[in-house]
């Protein structure tokens, strides 16, 4: 008879806990939530995204981003443009001010990565990767069982 785990709802408490503490670290270091934060390191890879694009990577309603995206604009980090290859579409850019935060608060999340990942060891750190890689790209499918997955498979990734 294997464990009951509960794996679903301790991610689910470590994904709360963990994003409040670092929502709150962001503010205090950087004036920024980690919903903008996550908004800049989108832009620093493709600058110049509609808000579609944005909220789609964020799986974040475009009306909630539409606010967030308000007031990184009302701080001068990021700016709307209107697309030159289709009028109706508004792009958003990284400012100054929003490059500078950026590297400031990728300095605070390397800390986040070397603070979590600190208690193990390098083998345990890629199967932590892995599993956090594999519920990424496979979500959907462990959820609603599209296609499942058989046992032993999960490592395959």
């Amino acid at each position: 008879m294997s464990k009951n785990r509960r794996i679903f709802h301790k991610l689910q408490i470590a994904h709360s806990a963990l994003f409040r503490a670092a929502d709150h670290r962001t503010r205090d270091q950087l004036g920024l939530t980690t919903s903008q934060l996550a908004v800049l390191f989108i832009l620093s890879r493709t600058d110049g995204q509609p808000i579609s694009k944005i909220s789609t990577t964020l799986a974040m309603g475009k009306s909630s981003l539409t606010g967030l995206v308000d007031r990184m604009c009302a701080k001068g980090l990021v700016r709307r443009s209107p697309s030159k290859e289709d009028g109706r579409v508004i792009n958003i850019y990284l400012e100054q001010l929003g490059r500078n935060a950026l590297e400031q608060g990728a300095r605070e999340t390397s800390q986040f990565n070397t603070a979590l990942l600190a208690p193990f060891s390098v083998a345990e750190q890629d199967i932590i990767e892995r599993f956090l890689t594999h519920l990424a790209a496979n979500a959907d499918d462990i959820i609603n069982g599209s296609s499942p997955i058989k046992k032993g498979d999960a490592g395959n990734d």
